[in-house]
Protein backbone atom coordinates (compact mmCIF):
# COMPACT_ATOMS: atom_id res chain seq x y z
CA UNK A 1 0.00 0.00 0.00
CA UNK A 2 1.30 3.33 -0.99
CA UNK A 3 0.25 6.91 0.88
CA UNK A 4 -0.88 9.72 -1.23
CA UNK A 5 1.67 12.82 -0.57
CA UNK A 6 0.91 16.10 -1.75
CA UNK A 7 3.24 19.11 -1.59
CA UNK A 8 1.72 23.06 -1.65
CA UNK A 9 3.42 26.44 -2.00
CA UNK A 10 2.19 29.48 -0.42
CA UNK A 11 2.93 33.43 -0.54
CA UNK A 12 1.92 36.25 1.14
CA UNK A 13 2.65 39.95 1.46
CA UNK A 14 0.93 42.55 3.09
CA UNK A 15 1.76 46.73 3.87
CA UNK A 16 3.21 47.66 7.24
CA UNK A 17 0.78 50.35 8.56
CA UNK A 18 0.63 52.48 11.55
CA UNK A 19 -2.31 51.86 13.89
CA UNK A 20 -2.49 48.02 13.47
CA UNK A 21 -1.50 45.52 15.80
CA UNK A 22 1.02 42.89 14.38
CA UNK A 23 0.07 39.25 14.58
CA UNK A 24 2.92 36.60 13.16
CA UNK A 25 1.90 32.83 13.71
CA UNK A 26 -1.26 33.38 15.79
CA UNK A 27 1.51 35.56 18.15
CA UNK A 28 0.66 39.55 18.53
CA UNK A 29 4.67 40.79 18.59
CA UNK A 30 5.24 44.32 19.79
CA UNK A 31 5.79 46.47 17.29
CA UNK A 32 4.60 50.47 16.38
CA UNK A 33 3.36 49.28 12.94
CA UNK A 34 1.13 46.18 11.92
CA UNK A 35 -0.08 44.54 8.44
CA UNK A 36 -2.90 45.52 6.41
CA UNK A 37 -5.47 43.74 5.42
CA UNK A 38 -9.27 42.67 5.37
CA UNK A 39 -8.30 40.18 8.51
CA UNK A 40 -5.85 40.12 11.07
CA UNK A 41 -3.33 40.18 7.68
CA UNK A 42 -1.31 37.08 9.31
CA UNK A 43 1.14 36.93 6.55
CA UNK A 44 2.52 33.85 8.09
CA UNK A 45 -0.90 32.10 8.97
CA UNK A 46 -1.72 32.78 4.77
CA UNK A 47 1.37 31.87 3.37
CA UNK A 48 0.53 27.92 5.43
CA UNK A 49 -2.87 28.34 4.50
CA UNK A 50 -2.06 28.82 0.80
CA UNK A 51 0.56 26.02 0.74
CA UNK A 52 -1.81 23.68 2.21
CA UNK A 53 -4.97 24.65 -0.20
CA UNK A 54 -2.51 24.21 -2.96
CA UNK A 55 -1.25 20.70 -1.74
CA UNK A 56 -4.83 19.47 -1.70
CA UNK A 57 -5.35 21.52 -4.89
CA UNK A 58 -8.35 23.34 -3.42
CA UNK A 59 -7.78 26.86 -4.70
CA UNK A 60 -6.70 29.47 -2.83
CA UNK A 61 -7.40 31.20 0.26
CA UNK A 62 -8.88 34.30 -1.19
CA UNK A 63 -11.32 31.81 -2.94
CA UNK A 64 -12.29 30.19 0.51
CA UNK A 65 -12.07 34.17 2.26
CA UNK A 66 -12.53 36.22 0.08
CA UNK A 67 -12.08 40.03 1.65
CA UNK A 68 -15.17 41.27 -0.48
CA UNK A 69 -16.95 39.26 2.27
CA UNK A 70 -18.10 41.75 4.95
CA UNK A 71 -17.49 38.31 8.03
CA UNK A 72 -14.17 37.88 7.08
CA UNK A 73 -13.64 41.63 8.02
CA UNK A 74 -10.71 42.08 11.07
CA UNK A 75 -11.01 38.30 10.97
CA UNK A 76 -8.53 36.06 13.09
CA UNK A 77 -6.29 33.91 10.72
CA UNK A 78 -5.71 31.54 13.25
CA UNK A 79 -9.39 30.73 12.76
CA UNK A 80 -9.08 30.74 8.69
CA UNK A 81 -6.18 27.96 9.25
CA UNK A 82 -8.24 26.01 11.21
CA UNK A 83 -10.75 26.13 8.51
CA UNK A 84 -8.38 24.94 6.06
CA UNK A 85 -7.47 22.44 8.47
CA UNK A 86 -10.84 21.37 8.53
CA UNK A 87 -11.32 21.21 4.39
CA UNK A 88 -8.04 18.73 4.28
CA UNK A 89 -9.38 16.75 7.14
CA UNK A 90 -12.74 15.69 5.70
CA UNK A 91 -10.64 14.81 2.30
CA UNK A 92 -8.82 12.37 4.63
CA UNK A 93 -5.77 14.80 4.70
CA UNK A 94 -3.00 15.13 7.47
CA UNK A 95 -0.35 17.82 7.69
CA UNK A 96 3.44 16.09 7.58
CA UNK A 97 5.33 19.35 7.95
CA UNK A 98 5.47 22.82 7.26
CA UNK A 99 8.42 24.81 6.06
CA UNK A 100 7.88 29.06 6.08
CA UNK A 101 10.35 32.13 6.06
CA UNK A 102 8.72 35.76 7.15
CA UNK A 103 10.49 38.35 5.29
CA UNK A 104 10.81 41.73 7.45
CA UNK A 105 13.30 44.16 8.14
CA UNK A 106 11.60 44.64 12.07
CA UNK A 107 11.12 43.97 14.55
CA UNK A 108 13.28 41.06 15.30
CA UNK A 109 10.94 38.07 15.25
CA UNK A 110 13.71 35.27 16.04
CA UNK A 111 12.39 35.15 20.00
CA UNK A 112 8.70 34.56 18.88
CA UNK A 113 9.47 31.50 16.64
CA UNK A 114 8.80 28.87 19.11
CA UNK A 115 5.49 30.61 20.27
CA UNK A 116 4.99 30.83 16.76
CA UNK A 117 5.73 27.04 16.31
CA UNK A 118 3.61 26.03 19.09
CA UNK A 119 0.77 27.81 18.16
CA UNK A 120 0.46 26.61 14.51
CA UNK A 121 1.15 22.99 15.51
CA UNK A 122 -1.82 23.25 17.33
CA UNK A 123 -3.95 24.22 14.62
CA UNK A 124 -2.24 21.64 12.63
CA UNK A 125 -2.73 19.04 14.73
CA UNK A 126 1.39 18.16 14.19
CA UNK A 127 4.42 18.40 16.93
CA UNK A 128 5.89 21.77 17.25
CA UNK A 129 8.91 20.00 15.34
CA UNK A 130 6.69 19.58 12.39
CA UNK A 131 6.67 23.30 11.77
CA UNK A 132 9.93 25.38 10.77
CA UNK A 133 9.94 28.98 10.63
CA UNK A 134 12.38 31.12 9.55
CA UNK A 135 13.04 34.64 9.96
CA UNK A 136 15.12 36.69 7.53
CA UNK A 137 15.32 39.99 6.10
CA UNK A 138 15.65 41.69 2.64
CA UNK A 139 18.71 43.86 3.45
CA UNK A 140 17.39 47.32 2.95
CA UNK A 141 15.71 46.22 -0.71
CA UNK A 142 12.86 46.73 -2.80
CA UNK A 143 9.48 47.88 -0.55
CA UNK A 144 9.89 44.95 2.14
CA UNK A 145 13.77 46.25 2.41
CA UNK A 146 12.12 49.75 2.64
CA UNK A 147 9.86 48.38 5.93
CA UNK A 148 6.71 49.33 3.64
CA UNK A 149 5.17 45.61 3.94
CA UNK A 150 6.28 42.06 5.18
CA UNK A 151 6.42 38.97 2.84
CA UNK A 152 6.14 34.94 3.80
CA UNK A 153 6.53 31.69 1.98
CA UNK A 154 5.46 28.13 3.19
CA UNK A 155 6.02 24.61 1.55
CA UNK A 156 3.64 22.12 2.96
CA UNK A 157 3.87 18.23 2.47
CA UNK A 158 0.11 16.93 3.33
CA UNK A 159 -0.35 12.87 2.95
CA UNK A 160 -3.73 10.88 2.14
CA UNK A 161 -4.90 7.87 3.30
CA UNK A 162 -3.60 5.11 1.68
CA UNK A 163 -3.70 4.08 -1.92
CA UNK A 164 -4.18 0.07 -3.04
CA UNK A 165 -1.89 0.76 -6.31
CA UNK A 166 0.30 3.56 -8.13
CA UNK A 167 -2.19 4.51 -10.78
CA UNK A 168 -4.50 5.70 -7.33
CA UNK A 169 -1.39 7.59 -6.60
CA UNK A 170 -1.43 9.34 -9.98
CA UNK A 171 -5.04 10.24 -10.30
CA UNK A 172 -4.47 12.53 -7.17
Amino acid sequence: MMQKIRVGYGYDVHRLVEGRSLTLGGVRIPSSRGLLGHSDADVLLHAIADALLGAAALRDIGFHFPDTDPKYAGADSTLLLAEVYSLLSERNYRVGNVDATIVAESPKLNPFVPQMQERIAELLEVSPEDISIKATTNERMDSVGREEGMTAYAVALIYGTECGDSDELKKG
